[in-house]
This record gives C-alpha cells, sequence and structure tokens, in this order.
C-alpha cells in the first residue's frame, strides 16, 4: 500500500472530527475535553534473543483511550511504520467504534514496531510473549483486552492468552481475544470484520435498490478482512474487479473469480490472476494497477480495507466511486472528507463498517466469561442484527439532520459516551443549588 499521509499529526487529525459531529450531540464540553486525552500510554522496550544468538530491542505502545462504558477494547498490530500519535488515534477510533456498536467497551490499541515477515517464527513467539511480559500489569479481563490487528493473527493471540495466564498463574482466556478456537477463540472471528461490512453493503443494497451483478466492486487490501468481504459479495453475484496486497493491484472489468484468488494468495503469499480448479491454477488475462490507481477506478463501490491514509486531500477529486465502505481505520483524512462531501460521495466511515470484527470479540469475551459458548449460526445472526440496527440509527441521524454518515456516526457515538460520562457529574451537577 502507498505510504501514509503523515503531513499532520494522525491523533490530532482523528480529535478534530469530533468538532464537526458536537453540534449533532448535546454533550457536556467536560466529556469532549475528556476524550481529546487518552487515559493511559504505555511505551516498552522488548529485549529478543535471535536465533543467530544477537539481541535485538523492539518498541512497543499500549495506549487506553477511555473506560467510561467498560474495559479498554482495540487489537495490537506488528509493523514497521507503527507510531506512538498512529496507536493513539486508533486507540480514540476504538472509543467511538465501541460506542456506535453499543458494546459495554472503551478504546484501547497496541503495537509493536516491527517487520514480522522478517522474524523467524521461533522469534516473533519470543517477541510475542515478551511483549506480554512488558504489559501485563496494564491489560486484562476486566482492564484492557486485545485482539489480532494488521500482522497479527489467532495464534499469536494463543501466545498472548497463555503468556498473560503463566505470569498470573491461572488461565485467563478472556484477557485475549481473537484466540484459536481450541484455546477459547468465538466461531464466527476470523471473518467478523468482513462480515460486519457485508451487511452494511447489504443495508446499502436495500436503499439503494442495487442489483449484485451490475454493482462492480475495488477492495484496496486482500487480507483478512478484504478477503471474506470479497468472498461473501462474490456468493452473491457482485462482480469484484479489482483487488489489491501491497505489492500492487489487479483489474478485470468482467470480474475475478474471488475463491481462486485467496486460494493462490494463500497459498504463495502473493496475488496473482488466476482461476483454480481443485489445486490447479491457471492465469488468466488481467490488468496491473498501483494501488493509488485501484483507488480512482469508475466503479460502483469502493472498499479501501489496507492500511489508514489512502485517500487524501492529494487524491480526493480523483475518486469516482460514488460510494465508499471504509475496512481499514481511518484510510480517508478529514480534508479528504471535505472533498469526497462537496462531490456527493456516501462514505460509511470504518467506525461503523468495520466495526463486526470488535462485536464479535465482545461475543467471545462474554463467552469466555460465561463459559458458555455459541453456535456459528448464532454468532452470524448475533452479529448480524448488531450491525443492521446499529447502520439504520447512524443512517436515521444522517437523514435527520441531512450530514454525511460519518459526522452521523460520531454523534451517535458522542450521545452514548456523553451520557456515561455525564452520569459520573459534570460541572453542572458540582455547581448546581441544594434544593
Amino acid at each position: 500500500m502507498s505510504a501514509p499521509d503523515n503531513s499532520r499529526d494522525i491523533f490530532e487529525d482523528a480529535v478534530g472530527r469530533l468538532d464537526k459531529a458536537l453540534r449533532y450531540a448535546d454533550i457536556d464540553p467536560e466529556a469532549v475535553e475528556r476524550l481529546k486525552h487518552p487515559k493511559q500510554v504505555l511505551e516498552v522496550s522488548i529485549p529478543v534473543r535471535m536465533d543467530n544468538g544477537t539481541l535485538r530491542i523492539f518498541t512497543g505502545y499500549r495506549v487506553r483511550h477511555d473506560d467510561t462504558r467498560g474495559p479498554t477494547k482495540g487489537g495490537i498490530r506488528y509493523h514497521p511504520q507503527v507510531t506512538l500519535p498512529e496507536v493513539k488515534a486508533l486507540a480514540f477510533w476504538m472509543t467511538f467504534k465501541c460506542a456506535v456498536a453499543g458494546l459495554p467497551y472503551g478504546g484501547g490499541k497496541g503495537g509493536v514496531v516491527v517487520n514480522p515477515k522478517e522474524l523467524s517464527r521461533m522469534e516473533l513467539e519470543r517477541l510475542t510473549r515478551g511483549f506480554i511480559e512488558q504489559i501485563a500489569d496494564f491489560i486484562g479481563p476486566e482492564t484492557d483486552v486485545p485482539a489480532p490487528d494488521v500482522y497479527t493473527n489467532a495464534m499469536i493471540m494463543g501466545w498472548m492468552m497463555d503468556e498473560y495466564s503463566k505470569i498470573h498463574r491461572r488461565r485467563t482466556p478472556a484477557v485475549i481475544t481473537g484466540k484459536p478456537i481450541p484455546l477459547g477463540g468465538s466461531l464466527g472471528r476470523e471473518d467478523a470484520t468482513g462480515r460486519g461490512a457485508y451487511y452494511c453493503i447489504k443495508e446499502l443494497e436495500r436503499l439503494r435498490g442495487w442489483t449484485p451483478h451490475n454493482t462492480r466492486v475495488a477492495i484496496q487490501g486482500f487480507g483478512n478482512a478484504g478477503q471474506h468481504l470479497a468472498l461473501l459479495l462474490h456468493q452473491d453475484g457482485y462482480r469484484i474487479v479489482a483487488v489489491s496486497d501491497s505489492g500492487g493491484a489487479i483489474y478485470r472489468e468482467e470480474g475475478f473469480d474471488i475463491p481462486s484468488l485467496v486460494f493462490a494468495k494463500n497459498e504463495t503469499r502473493r496475488l496473482k490472476a488466476v482461476y483454480c480448479e481443485g489445486s490447479v491454477c491457471t492465469a488468466i488475462e488481467a490488468q496491473t494497477l498501483t494501488n493509488q490507481e485501484l483507488l480512482e477506478l469508475d466503479v460502483d463501490l469502493l472498499v479501501p480495507a489496507a492500511l489508514e491514509n489512502q485517500i487524501t486531500r492529494h487524491n480526493a477529486d480523483r475518486i469516482q466511486a460514488p460510494v465508499i465502505v471504509e475496512v481499514a481505520n481511518g484510510p480517508t483524512t478529514s480534508d479528504a472528507d471535505e472533498i469526497l462531501s462537496r462531490s456527493g460521495k456516501l462514505v460509511v466511515p470504518d467506525i461503523l463498517a468495520n466495526s463486526g470484527g470488535v462485536t464479535v470479540s465482545y461475543f467471545e469475551w462474554v463467552q469466555n466469561r460465561s463459559g458458555d459458548y455459541w453456535s456459528l449460526e448464532t454468532v452470524h445472526e448475533r452479529l448480524r442484527r448488531t450491525m443492521t440496527a446499529q447502520f439504520q440509527a447512524v443512517w436515521r441521524i444522517m437523514e435527520e439532520q441531512r450530514i454525511d454518515m460519518r459526522t452521523a456516526a460520531y454523534a451517535l457515538a458522542l450521545r452514548r459516551i456523553g451520557e456515561a460520562i455525564a452520569s459520573q457529574g459534570t460541572v453542572r451537577f458540582f455547581t448546581a443549588r441544594d434544593s
């Protein structure tokens, strides 16, 4: 994916979105001031003995943004470009995402500055366990609950849960979500982010009268979320004409057979234009593009599902898709939002569109704490009900107030968070005269 636009601190950009939504939410100024500052920020150094005997020190972060509505919740990413402002912004977004989804959580996020592709599997495990050793007093089932994110997966979450349990001398599955099923993971967690976005798109289909086989889709990012969303849309007959990974994009006007692309990508770790029968894949003709060119394609639906800051003031006026569904966290900068809004684009914001992941993480946490594990059908149905209800709640605010969908989502979140903060007392309460 193209490098993020870091011309402005990403955390400042995230907080700046509050101002626009405030006029549509009756929230005390004290609550707003609290939301502009993360509750806790932790930076750690992680010493790791490498396979060749040398010692390397890695930097890790964990941020707890706000816990008014419940324990903080959010993923841990392994990426060479992880920064503290980025992690703070992601924790901020998680606070609002959990509020939009109606979950009893606040926002948290973590990251380690590392390229995991350069580590052996044993080095990766040592790094993971070393990170948990450093933050073990910072997290917990009632305090802060991590989950997978960019370049982390179920096995890594299993290592994290195991290390935390060793440190605290008791098995604690509820401390981490996104774990392998045998270690207390939830059915339906693997495809939850993509499936949640799919349920949003199904609402758009109903509202806009889309015919799937006539609807052209471009997906930037073919990782876990992008793949699962593509598979679900393909099953419904949507024409996926372009997809991309970090190496670039492929485009085919007649669309791709998505199961073939997923098989080839997962087998070779490369995105190739192929058609597969069983395990035999044949190359097919397709145009190669850059990730930037994919964003600017003439399609009906654009899905940024990679990294943040992909649609910026530099390219927003070249985006042709009338509808954008954000599966990545923060793929659109605030100044790009203004450009998209002026040109009539509908943006389903990340804090709604990709909240399926945290919703099923909440389901996993509930199951871990109760010991009652649900069927896949139950998880899917509860996720569908949650995503549909919250999509409709945001849509109603958007139409009633005649505002863009992102502002409507932030307004809904602000109302819910503001009520929780105000219930503990603000200046209005403490300066009121006793009757």
